[in-house]
């Protein structure tokens, strides 16, 4: 018995003389929206966001991983700081110049660049004769509009190590370089 009290002495004033750390902290944190690349969209959505806590600041890019089409299955790429944030603004800037297949490797991820070649449709229309004695002699002439035949649309595909897969195009990535840039 006499073991037993000391125990539950020991047990009630053990934590007046150890340093120990409350068992909860209020934190002051916040996470804030830099931009949303694909706004409304339940389907895809791509979001590049400030994360604040405490003392620290990180980045993050939440996406919806590709390689599930049945299923919502979101991802984050983080960036510890400012620095790799720049990184990755770096990288989206200088694919922006370099050619198809080019890929930009990181720890933790590459993003490629690919460019995809899509057929425009051609327009054909009928052109009016000048006068009547043209529609005569002549008749409607028919005129296909000349233009490119192909279309070139550049892609970026993000891998990330833990195997998610996105994709965005070249209008998301001039405006994430956009909203990273007066960081």
């Amino acid at each position: 018995m006499d073991n037993m009290k000391k125990l539950v002495l020991l047990a009630l004033l053990l934590p007046f003389f150890t340093r120990s750390k409350a068992q909860f902290t209020i934190t002051n944190s916040s996470t804030v929206s830099l931009v949303e690349l694909r706004p409304g969209s339940d389907t895809w959505p791509l979001d590049l966001q400030r994360i604040i806590k405490q003392k620290d600041t990180s980045y993050a890019l939440l996406y919806r991983d590709q390689q599930f089409t049945n299923v919502v299955v979101m991802s984050t790429l983080k960036f510890k700081d400012k620095e790799q944030l720049k990184y990755f603004q770096q990288a989206l800037s200088s694919l922006t110049t370099l050619g198809t297949g080019t890929t930009a490797n990181f720890r933790g991820y590459s993003i490629k660049r690919a460019d995809v070649l899509k057929d425009v449709v051609k327009t054909t229309e009928v052109k009016k004769p000048d006068t009547k004695k043209d529609a005569v002699k002549k008749g409607p002439e028919e005129v296909v509009k000349k233009g490119p035949s192909k279309i070139d649309e550049v892609w970026y595909l993000l891998t990330c190590d833990d195997g998610t897969v996105t994709n965005f195009q070249q209008s998301e990535a001039d405006k994430m370089i956009a909203a990273i840039q007066p960081l």
